[in-house]
């Protein structure tokens, strides 16, 4: 059995590219070769005298024989190479028992070196130092095999008992590993892979072959002891014999070929050009034993990468020429890969020079490089993909001209960069509005003032510090929130800070440029406002800094920090929070308003949200968007809540008397669940108007779900052991839903209106409250949709399962004294099956 390494060197000595060890190993071998059959020839030969068969017919026998052997080869191709197998084993039987073993090693280099040479010079074009290596591995191994043969017993015309069976056999299995042997080895040292593969493939190929020569040349011993002319019997057994293994061979070849195959292409299922390429240039040499495999992909814009792999198992990948390597070589298969008429790439195939390739791996090839083509398409296609989803995601939060933040992302991060300091951390925000902007658009255009709006904010990128964000609020206007301010004893420190960066960025600014070939100076009114992390919102922030900026532009200079006593806004806030606490002690301007949610399956009520108005004795009926803010942000929040708390749960006590279990519903702010006496104050408030716990559903909004604040969670805690339900408010517009999911254990979740309004229009809404909804049935919760208003959202709504529903399409929010009756019309409708599409006046 015969390992073929093939080389592509072009001299016929094949030296060229072959590398030092093989070369030392194939001297190494041959030089033993012919030692051996020197030094065989030496030995006696032990032949009877009388015997007719003289001593050089049987030298030429023998020659002969291992010729044929090698004649009559089968080949096949492994992931490692060809390998060659032959009737060597047969051969060598029958040889050691009509011939000398001393004559043997000879006898196997003239007739092995004659057949190669025959084979070389007709089909393989060897090179001379690949055939000087197959001559003397084979010579080396009858050597081995006739020492191990001499050495159990002298086989020579000896009688055919099962002892000279074994003694054949054993040097058949000499011959056979150290010719599969010297052949891995030698692969190993061409292409620097492990030697284990190769054996393998060599002795799995060969295994049945071998009993069947060991088989045939015990059969051939014992008819030449019997009668020589049983020998004519012996071609037509031959021939099938061969035909045999032949067929078998291409059976076991074509199963490895589909396993490989199928391994191969299900490599290819990746996402990304490197993996696709990398795993075809893999599967390519282990599918089609080839020494190379290159697969150059095309990118676009006349860019190509070649990834290339040969036996050695490593993968390079580097640019390359459009059309380089676009020819085929002698004994290369190419293969344009293409997804209808867009080139995606090109395959490469190289096989060995001693085995091209033939026509069922040229159908191969074409076959596994239409699946690379398509996965190399679908990974561009998911590169294109990736791009365009960043590029949305990046445009999304920043400006197109500039590349900083816009609006709404300074606004969300600014929230979020405050929430991350403590309470009391002073920070501050630079609001800068470009002097002399239009002026510049009307006379020198507006690629001219994207130039100027594009200099200042490269300036202000320069000049910003880790940790503070920089955005575009729009047209001319930019805005810098300072995280960093430090924290020192004086109070009036943070301001006069704050007040040196904004004359810096100033001052800087105004340096001389050049813009549409004109040179100027870009001046800037900054308006700047410093508070504590937890007084105000970004939003506020950014409406006082707006405030110091026009006093900067109304008294002529660059820098103006916020001044309350010239703040209406500010200034009325304070009269509404004063308002508040006479509202609170009057007890008949703070009302509440109750809107119920309905099961949009049967009708019945599901609960009551509790709505506060303010019947203001100056300002007329103001809604919650009017002070809970300014409530929120002061010292009456926990007597507000408290107030509220205590109404809601007055109604809601009326209604066991009247029959109806129905939950009422109050809005909680985040503040509120900072204070641990809470839990102690609803309990008593639960007492106090004999309302079981479970008929109180306290609404939290996803802001709470920013906090990891234990105090929060220790409060939430000790409601829900109350036996107190808790909702999700206005649920998916924060950013923490789901995690918030994880750490508190919630009743209900409430879609929020705005995704309800736009569901019919945006699929982004749609899959929104689709995804609550399966996400609440998932978790056992109920889910509510909010300001439900027309016919076609409530059916929506209840094609995707959701339970129940509120919203002005049901009814608007009524007085308290209204309630217990609708409460009691929608049960009763409920009970006789009868489900109120609208209500009357509703819209």
């Amino acid at each position: 059995m015969t390992t073929e390494p093939a080389d592509r060197s072009p001299d016929r000595i094949g030296l060229h590219g072959t590398p030092v060890g093989v070369v030392l190993l194939t001297v190494a071998v041959a030089l033993t070769g012919l030692l051996a059959a020197a030094l065989g020839l030496t030995v006696p030969s032990h032949l009877p005298v009388d015997h007719p068969l003289p001593g050089p017919a049987r030298f030429g026998i023998a020659t002969v024989a291992f010729a044929v052997a090698q004649l009559a080869r089968l080949r096949f191709r492994s992931a490692s190479g060809m390998v060659s197998i032959t009737w060597g084993e047969a051969a060598l039987v029958v040889c050691l028992w009509l011939v000398p073993a001393g004559w043997l090693p000879a006898a196997a280099l003239l007739g092995v070196g004659a057949a190669w040479t025959v084979m070389s010079l007709v089909a393989d074009r060897r090179p001379a130092l690949e055939l000087v290596g197959i001559a003397g591995s084979l010579t080396a191994a009858t050597a081995l095999a006739a020492t191990v043969a001499t050495a159990l017993g002298p086989p020579l015309l000896a009688a055919p008992t099962p002892e000279l069976a074994l003694t054949l056999t054993a040097a058949a299995v000499t011959y056979l590993l150290t010719t599969a042997f010297l052949g891995a080895v030698t692969l190993a040292l061409r292409h620097g892979i492990a030697i284990g593969p190769p054996l393998l493939a060599a002795l799995r190929g060969k295994l049945l072959m071998f009993v069947g020569n060991v088989a045939v040349g015990l059969v051939v011993v014992a008819l030449l002891e019997l009668d020589v002319r049983w020998l004519l019997l012996l071609p037509p057994p031959l021939w099938l014999l061969q035909q045999t293994y032949r067929h078998r061979l291409r059976a076991d070849q074509e199963r490895r070929t589909w396993r490989a195959f199928a391994e191969a292409t299900a490599a290819l299922n990746q996402l990304d050009e490197r993996g696709v390429a990398t795993a075809a240039v893999t599967g390519a040499l282990t599918l089609f034993g080839a020494e190379l495999a290159e697969v150059d992909v095309a990118r676009g814009e006349g860019r190509w990468r070649r990834y290339r792999a040969d036996r050695g198992g490593q993968v390079r990948d580097r640019e390359v020429e459009p059309s380089a390597g676009a020819d085929a070589g002698e004994h290369e298969l190419v293969r344009r890969l293409a997804v209808g008429s867009t080139e995606v790439g090109r395959l490469r195939v190289r096989f060995a020079r001693s085995a091209p390739p033939s026509a069922r791996e040229r159908d191969g090839v074409a076959a596994f490089g239409d699946a690379l083509a398509a996965a190399l398409h679908d990974a561009a296609t998911h590169r294109e993909l990736r791009l365009v989803t960043a590029r949305s995601l990046y445009d999304a939060v920043h400006d197109q001209l500039t590349g900083l933040l816009n609006r709404a992302a300074l606004l969300a991060k600014g929230d979020q960069a405050l929430r991350q300091r403590a309470h009391d951390h002073p920070v501050a925000l630079l609001l800068l509005d470009v002097n002399q902007f239009k002026e510049v658009n009307d006379t020198l255009g507006h690629s001219a003032g994207d130039q100027l709006l594009r200099l200042t904010s490269n300036r202000l990128a320069a000049l910003t510090r880790p940790g503070d964000l920089l955005g575009r609020l729009g047209g001319d206007e930019f805005a810098l929130l300072l995280t960093s301010v430090p924290l020192v004893e004086d109070r009036t420190a943070p301001l006069a800070y704050a007040l040196r960066q904004a004359r810096e960025v100033a001052e800087r600014l105004a340096a001389p440029t050049e813009v549409a070939g004109v040179r100027m100076s870009v001046e800037v009114a900054v308006g700047v406002v410093v508070a504590d992390a937890g007084a105000a919102d970004l939003t506020e922030l950014l409406r006082r800094a707006d405030i110091a900026m026009y006093q900067a532009k109304e008294g002529g200079g660059s820098v103006a920090a916020y001044d309350s006593s010239r703040d209406a806004a500010s200034t009325d806030h304070l009269a509404l929070l004063a308002e508040m606490r006479e509202a609170l002690a009057a007890d008949d301007q703070l009302v509440l308003a109750l809107q119920p949610a309905v099961d949009l399956a049967t009708g019945a009520p599901t609960g009551v949200e509790a709505l506060i108005r303010w019947r203001h004795p100056r300002r007329g009926w103001l809604g919650p968007a009017d002070f809970i803010r300014p409530v929120e942000n002061s010292e009456q929040l926990g007597s507000f809540t408290r107030y509220v708390l205590d109404k809601a749960l007055a109604v809601a006590s009326g209604w066991a008397r009247d029959g109806l279990d129905v939950p009422i519903s109050v809005n909680l702010s985040a503040r509120s669940l900072l204070d641990p006496r809470l839990p102690a104050e609803i309990e008593e408030a639960l007492r106090r108007h004999q309302v079981p716990p479970h008929r109180l559903v306290l609404e939290i909004t996803e802001t709470v779900v920013m906090s990891e604040l234990e105090v929060i969670d220790e409060v939430l805690a000790t409601l829900r052991a109350m036996g107190v339900q808790l909702a999700v408010d206005d649920f998916g517009t924060g950013f923490s839903s789901l995690t918030f999911l994880t750490r508190i254990a919630v009743d209900e979740l409430k879609v929020d209106r705005s995704f309800v309004l736009r569901m019919a229009d945006s699929p982004e809404a749609a899959a929104i409250v689709r995804t609550t909804v399966g996400l609440a049935h998932e978790l056992g919760l109920r889910v509510v949709a909010e300001g439900v208003e027309t016919a076609e959202q409530r059916t929506a709504l209840a094609e995707l399962g959701c339970t129940a529903a509120q919203g002005y399409h049901f009814f608007k929010p009524m007085p308290a004294d209204k309630i217990a009756a609708v409460l009691g019309s929608l049960r009763d409708a409920a009970r006789g099956n009868v489900f109120p599409l609208r209500a009357d006046g509703a819209s």
